[in-house]
């Protein structure tokens, strides 16, 4: 049987794996969020690690406050750049197996075409550069980690673009949202099993990893979606340009991740945004 510890367990990612992974009698998942482990802790995390004998460590924890970040660097840092080197660390001693998650934002956004494994990543934002130094600070301890990179993620759970659209759409009758940043929506719940899909491999393939789901839309495109599938199709949305929704983190213009690697290397079949988003709306009409 294998053991697993998810840490960041009480955010998006973590919570779908615990709802695919609930009933499974072939793994022993043991969830920890900030209140059970404290990531900052190094001397916690080491023996958190050490003495529960796990085979792997899911690290969904991360600082996403991506406009805060600009001003409390400090904090982001210690969540997504040190903390990692404490998982890192007590993972290298206990030889324990680390599937570590990270982020579009370690690019610019200036390509013209998906982002694969091998562009070199550039961050415009204290989030991107915190989130890119724990990469570097995880394989600098863990060179046979994996790292998989993820893009515009939303679910059922927490603070996300599909419930703050759904929300204020329905508030205010009308909204005003960016049109030339394109990326890919991802449900979480598809990330999780693909974070799965590795953990039930039959060989560890160590590595940087792009996983989003199919299909690529503009912020506004995906809003559209949201409030038709929603059942809102009459909220006016209006698009507008990033210059005209100043914020004080940049953000990519341009995110859309390559997965021809993810999907080759673990045989994985990934939905197009458009399906998976119609599974979250339902999920999101029976609660």
């Amino acid at each position: 049987m294998k053991k697993i510890l998810v840490t960041g367990a009480n955010g998006q990612l973590g919570r779908c794996i615990r709802r695919i992974s609930d009933g499974r009698s072939d793994i022993d998942i043991t969830y920890a969020d900030v209140e059970e482990l404290d990531l900052r802790d190094r001397d916690a995390v080491e023996q958190a690690i050490a003495s529960g004998r796990y085979d792997y460590v899911i690290n969904c924890a991360a600082y996403t406050a991506v406009d805060k970040a600009e001003s409390d660097e400090v904090t982001a840092a210690r969540i997504n750049t040190e903390a990692v080197g404490n998982i890192a660390r007590a993972a290298r001693h206990a030889r324990v197996k680390v599937i570590h998650i990270s982020t579009d934002y370690v690019f610019d956004g200036t390509n013209h075409r998906p982002y694969d494994e091998l562009d070199v990543p550039y961050p415009s934002s204290v989030y991107g550069r915190t989130k890119l130094e724990g990469e570097g600070m995880l394989t600098s301890f863990c060179p046979d980690a994996v790292i998989v990179r993820t893009a515009w993620l939303y679910s059922e759970y927490g603070n996300n673009f599909v419930k703050t659209i759904l929300r204020k759409g329905v508030e205010t009758g009308a909204l005003t949202v960016v049109a030339d940043q394109i990326g890919t929506p991802t449900y979480a719940e598809d990330l999780a099993r693909a974070v799965m899909a590795i953990v039930d491999s039959e060989s560890w393939k160590p590595g940087v990893y792009h996983f989003t789901d199919e299909g690529a839309a503009s912020w506004y495109d995906f809003a559209i979606e949201i409030l038709r599938m929603g059942g809102h199709p009459e909220v006016k949305v209006t698009p507008c340009a990033t210059k005209d929704y100043p914020t004080a983190a940049v953000r990519p213009s341009y995110s859309v991740l390559d997965k021809s690697k993810i999907k080759r290397v673990y045989s994985l079949e990934i939905p197009y945004w458009k399906d998976s988003l119609r599974r979250c709306i339902d999920a999101l009409a029976t609660q």
